[in-house]
């Protein structure tokens, strides 16, 4: 049937910035895609945005990184720069907390970039599916800046 019938998932851009191919990301647990598959953005600001809507499925205690499940079953990690666990919490905030239902473009959390920079690590942010496997495919964006809300990144089924 032409594939009229594949529906695509679509999540948003949660962190306006510049794309970075998550090969490019100083961090080896990324860049070799070990917790899956995606991109990472160099923010402009601090705010964090729900990509898609779905169930905060974890807030790590140090508030750098947050899972999500979407409603559609999409696994989805958000992690606000690289070695930023070293900071225990220390420069972020979070607005939603484990277990909470969200809503595409909810604010979910805020990183203090200078803050981060000063401690000497970096802000770059990888948005990665855990579960890309289960998918035939999945478009990426590359390589420019983004507004929020942006489709950065497209499932299907």
């Amino acid at each position: 049937m032409l594939g009229i019938f594949k529906k695509n998932i679509v999540l948003i851009s949660p962190i306006e910035g510049d794309i970075i191919e998550l090969s490019k990301v100083d961090d080896e647990v990324f860049s070799k895609k070990m917790v899956g598959d995606g991109l990472a953005i160099k923010p402009s600001n601090g705010k964090v945005y729900a990509p898609i809507s779905g169930k905060l499925i974890q807030v790590f205690s140090t508030k750098h990184a947050y899972s999500i499940l979407s409603d559609q079953g999409v696994e989805i990690l958000i992690h606000l720069g690289i070695d930023t666990v070293e900071l225990n919490g220390q420069g972020f905030k979070n607005y939603k907390n484990s277990g909470d239902t969200i809503k595409k473009g909810d604010l979910i959390a805020e990183m203090d970039l200078d803050f981060i920079k000063s401690k000497g690590k970096s802000t770059v942010s990888p948005i990665v599916i855990t579960n890309y496997d289960n998918y035939k495919k999945i478009s990426i964006e590359s390589g420019k800046s983004i507004a929020l809300k942006t489709e950065i990144i497209k499932i299907t089924k």
